[in-house]
């Protein structure tokens, strides 16, 4: 396995056990030196996102878990004139992006002889972790916002894992997950284990093969940023092999009622300070605390990027517009047409959007 180490005080992550944080210092994990892409390596004859096993950095020994992930279309249309492809993430097994990060942690955790494991959710990550749980044999909790979309509470539970609704913003989720991990519970955690960045670094390799290139610019909703921080660490693997020239221009979109990673990019710490966690219809990006908000904004700057908001009445209308094209999507996800249209014509191209979440996951409230 690559060496993954606490990024305070270095501590390397123990051969045993699936601890979320560093034991001496409550630091959070990550990869030392990112795992490496090798063009020749890419094995043809694996299905999905696992013909780029070679990249994940997985134990040897831990099994390929597989539901279909991966491989998800490139579709273009034209909006407002810009030729743009929209990435289909929902044709994910579960109807996110989820898939591709639960797919590997599921792989490591079964590495490592888990059998019951906690994670809060508004809803896409809890979804996928189940869905992946009940391929492993996983016994599985979730704990959501009592408020999280009555479909994905509903698809929770048919994958067989046990929902426990906690009253409360998003936060108080993330509070009560962590009762259980203190009476010894693994946090299969898709925040704060590393495990599953190598799985959303696939979604560069494959926009990549699919353009026959880079991209110019990436538009993607950001709520920890782990997409982001993925996809940024993706590209910069393809750089590092040869493959692509640079990294394209990463744009991550959060909605203005809860914006921290957008506060701390324009405003720095004082702007993250005054951030504070209001509802919103995007609740898949609804994260007060974003676990590796220093990472993710080191990514965005590191590609000339940037992080922009949408305003509330921006959002309904947007998902409206795009399932007017074909396109159904969850408001987390439609949140990417308003940026797109702060930015279009100032940004590189070709243009590139990550659709991170299918519209049949999401019930409007009368």
């Amino acid at each position: 396995m690559v060496e993954v180490a606490c990024t305070n005080c270095h501590r390397p992550y123990p051969d045993r056990g699936v601890p979320f944080r560093c034991p001496d210092c409550a630091g959070l994990f990550d990869f030392i030196d990112l795992p490496a892409f090798d063009l020749k390596r890419v094995e043809l004859k694996r299905p999905g996102l696992w013909r780029y096993r070679h990249s994940f950095g997985l134990p040897e020994d831990a099994p390929q878990i597989y539901l279909g992930e991966g491989s998800t279309p490139l579709v273009w249309w034209k909006i407002d004139g810009f030729p743009v492809a929209f990435k289909m993430e929902p044709s994910n097994p579960s109807g996110s992006f989820k898939d591709r990060g639960s797919a590997v942690l599921v792989s490591f955790l079964v590495s490592r002889a888990v059998e019951q494991i906690v994670e809060d959710s508004s809803g896409n990550a809890g979804a996928s972790l189940a869905a992946y749980a009940a391929r492993a044999g996983l016994n599985c909790h979730i704990y959501i916002p009592e408020t999280a979309s009555g479909p994905k509470r509903e698809q929770i539970e048919a994958y067989g894992a046990t929902v426990v609704p906690v009253p409360g913003p998003r936060s108080q989720a993330a509070e009560a997950v962590m009762q259980a991990v203190k009476q010894g519970k693994v946090y299969a955690s898709h925040a704060y284990l590393p495990f599953g960045l190598p799985g959303y670094a696939t979604a560069a390799y494959e926009i990549v093969e699919q353009l026959g290139g880079s991209p110019g610019t990436l538009i993607v909703p950001a709520g920890h940023g782990n997409f982001l921080l993925g996809l940024v660490r993706g590209f910069k693997a393809l750089v590092q092999a040869g493959v692509i020239r640079q990294i394209p221009r990463i744009v991550g979109v959060q909605a203005h009622a809860c914006a921290p990673l957008w506060a701390a990019f324009v405003s720095g710490q004082e702007g993250l300070d005054s951030v504070t966690e209001g509802a919103t219809l995007a609740e898949g990006v609804r994260v007060r605390y974003p676990a590796r908000a220093a990472a993710v904004l080191q990514a965005v700057q590191e590609s000339d990027g940037s992080l922009v908001t949408v305003m509330e009445e921006d959002i309904l209308p947007a998902r409206d517009e795009l399932a007017s094209l074909g396109l159904y999507v969850e408001p987390t996800s439609a949140i990417i047409l308003p940026a797109f249209r702060q930015l279009a014509s100032s940004i590189p191209k070709p243009i590139v959007i990550l659709l991170t979440g299918s519209g049949l996951k999401h019930r409007e409230i009368n």
